[in-house]
C-alpha cells in the first residue's frame, strides 16, 4: 500500500510537470505508461542510492540497471551505474557509463560526473584526460564539495604521474602466475627467510565457510600458503587448509618471524557465529609447535593495541620488540594512521604512539613494513603526493620519535592504481606487493614480485 501511494504521488507530480511542459512547448506529453515507469524509476533510484551508501554495491547496481530500463533517457541511471562499477574497480565499465550519462544530458548532469570521469581515466592510465576532467570538476562544482572530494589533490596526482612517466622509470615488478592469482583479490604476500614458502591473503570462493561479507558482498578473507617449486619454477601446493588459523571471517597473515616460528595475523570475525568475536579487526599471534603445526590464533591482550576500531597490518623488527600497526581510532578527524608500540617484557606490550606527520596524513596510511633493524619504514598512502590512489613510500627513523619526510618509491614500483602490502627482502633482492591487474573493463588485486637488485634507499631529509 505504501509503495502504491508513493507511485501515485510521484505520478501526480510527473503529470503536472508534463502538462506544464506542453504549455511551454518543451516536450510532448508523457504517456501513462511512461509516467508510471518514471514514477517507479524514481523510487528505485532512491533505493539504489541507499544500498550504495550502505556499501551493498552489487545490489545497488541491480537497482540502477532496472531504473535505466524504465527511464532510458535520464542521465541519472548511467551516472550511478558508473559509480557502482568504479567502486567495484571495473574502470572500463565505469568510464563507459559516465560518458553515457554526459551524452544524455551534458547541461543538467551533476558536475560531480567530471570528478568521476577524472579518477576513472586516471585509473586507466589516461592522465591527460583525467587532468582535464578534474579541472572541469573544479570549475563547475561548489567549492565545499570540490574540497570534500580533494579535486585539487587529484590534479596534483596527475601532474606527479606525468612527471614519473616522463622520467623514464620502468616498472620492475612481475605478476605471479595463476597458481597464486586466481581472478579474485590476492594480496599481503609474506615470504619465509629463504623465500621458498609464502603466505598470502585471498578472497576467493573456497574460503572457509565460503560466505560473503554482507557489507561489500565479496567473500571473506582466508590465509593461503604456497611452496616454491624449483623444478617447475612456479608456486604450487597452494592451500588454505592450514592447521587452525583460518576462521569463517576475515583472516590475514601480516608478519612472519625470521625463524618462522611465530607470526602475527589480522582477524575480524564480527559477522561469524562463534563465541569469541572480535569487536573489529584485531591483531592476533600464533606460534609453530614442535609437532609442525600452527597454534590457534591468540588475541594480543592489550587494550591500547586492540581497540574497538580497526587495528591490523602489524610488522615487527627482527628482535620482536617493536611493532608498527595501522588503526583508524581517530576516524572522526583522520583516516587510518600508523602507530608504533614497544614491548615492556616478554609477554606485555606498552602503549602505542602515533607516528609523526612526516609519515601520517589526514588521509590514509596503511600496510607498513619495517626493516629488521628498525631503520626504514615502507608504507602505502594516498595522503602524500603520488601517482594515484595508494603509492608506496619510505621514511627513515631519525630517532627520538622523528621520521624523515616520506619519499615516493617512484615508477619502478608505483602505478596510477593502488599499490599496497610492500615487503622488502634485501637478502633475496626482491620485494612483494599488491597491485591492480586490469583485464578488459574489469580488474582484480594481484600479487607482484619486484626486482630490487639495484635498489638503493633514497636520500632522506
Amino acid at each position: 500500500m505504501k509503495l502504491a501511494l508513493q507511485i501515485l504521488t510521484v505520478t501526480l507530480f510527473l503529470s503536472s510537470y508534463s502538462y506544464s511542459s506542453v504549455l511551454r512547448k518543451e516536450s510532448p506529453t508523457d504517456t501513462t505508461t511512461n509516467i508510471i515507469d518514471k514514477s517507479a524509476a524514481l523510487i528505485m533510484l532512491e533505493e539504489g542510492k541507499r544500498l550504495y551508501i550502505e556499501g551493498k554495491i552489487k545490489d545497488a547496481l541491480i537497482h540502477f540497471r532496472q531504473v535505466a530500463k524504465k527511464d532510458p533517457n535520464s542521465w541519472r541511471p548511467p551516472y550511478w551505474i558508473s559509480n557502482c562499477h568504479y567502486s567495484l574497480s571495473n574502470y572500463g565499465f565505469a568510464l563507459k557509463y559516465a560518458n553515457d550519462a554526459v551524452s544524455l544530458n551534458s547541461e543538467s548532469v551533476d558536475p560531480e560526473i567530471y570528478e568521476l570521469l577524472g579518477k576513472t581515466y586516471h585509473h586507466l592510465g589516461q592522465v591527460d584526460s583525467a587532468f582535464s576532467n578534474f579541472q572541469k570538476a573544479q570549475l563547475l562544482m561548489p567549492t565545499y564539495r570540490s574540497k570534500d572530494l580533494n579535486v585539487l589533490g587529484k590534479i596534483e596526482q596527475c601532474k606527479f604521474a606525468k612527471q614519473v612517466f616522463e622520467s623514464g622509470d620502468v616498472l620492475k615488478r612481475k605478476r605471479l602466475g595463476v597458481e597464486v592469482n586466481s581472478g579474485y583479490d590476492e594480496y599481503g604476500a609474506v615470504l619465509s627467510k629463504d623465500g621458498k614458502m609464502m603466505y598470502f591473503t585471498s578472497r576467493r570462493n573456497d574460503t572457509k565457510g565460503a560466505k560473503a561479507n554482507p557489507d561489500d558482498q565479496e567473500y571473506f578473507e582466508d590465509i593461503y600458503r604456497a611452496y616454491w617449486n624449483d623444478e617447475k619454477n612456479i608456486w604450487d601446493s597452494v592451500s588454505n587448509d592450514i592447521d587452525r588459523i583460518n576462521s569463517n571471517g576475515f583472516d590475514s597473515f601480516s608478519n612472519l618471524s625470521e625463524d618462522g616460528l611465530s607470526a602475527l595475523l589480522t582477524i575480524n570475525n564480527t559477522y561469524t557465529k562463534g563465541r569469541k568475536k572480535t569487536k573489529g579487526s584485531d591483531i592476533f599471534e600464533i606460534t609453530y609447535s614442535n609437532k609442525g603445526r600452527w597454534s590457534s590464533p591468540k588475541k594480543i591482550q592489550n587494550q591500547y593495541i586492540n581497540s574497538t576500531f580497526f587495528d591490523g597490518s602489524p610488522t615487527l623488527t627482527t628482535d620482536g620488540n617493536t611493532m608498527y600497526f595501522v588503526s583508524d581510532r581517530k576516524g572522526k578527524k583522520r583516516s587510518t594512521d600508523i602507530y608504533v608500540v614497544q614491548k615492556i617484557d616478554d609477554d606485555n606490550w606498552g602503549e602505542p604512539v602515533v607516528l609523526s606527520d612526516s609519515v601520517n596524513t589526514p588521509e590514509g596510511e596503511t600496510t607498513p613494513f619495517i626493516t629488521g633493524d628498525g631503520r626504514y619504514l615502507f608504507f602505502s598512502s594516498n595522503g602524500h603526493v603520488g601517482m594515484g590512489g595508494m603509492d608506496v613510500f619510505v621514511s627513515e627513523n631519525l630517532g627520538g620519535g622523528l621520521w624523515s619526510k616520506a619519499v615516493n618509491l617512484g615508477g619502478f614500483v608505483n602505478t596510477v592504481n593502488n599499490d599496497t602490502h610492500f615487503k622488502y627482502y634485501p637478502e633475496l633482492k626482491k620485494a612483494m606487493l599488491a597491485g591492480y591487474e586490469l583485464v578488459g573493463k574489469k580488474s582484480s588485486i594481484d600479487i607482484y614480485q619486484v626486482d630490487m637488485t639495484d635498489f638503493k634507499f633514497p636520500e632522506v631529509y
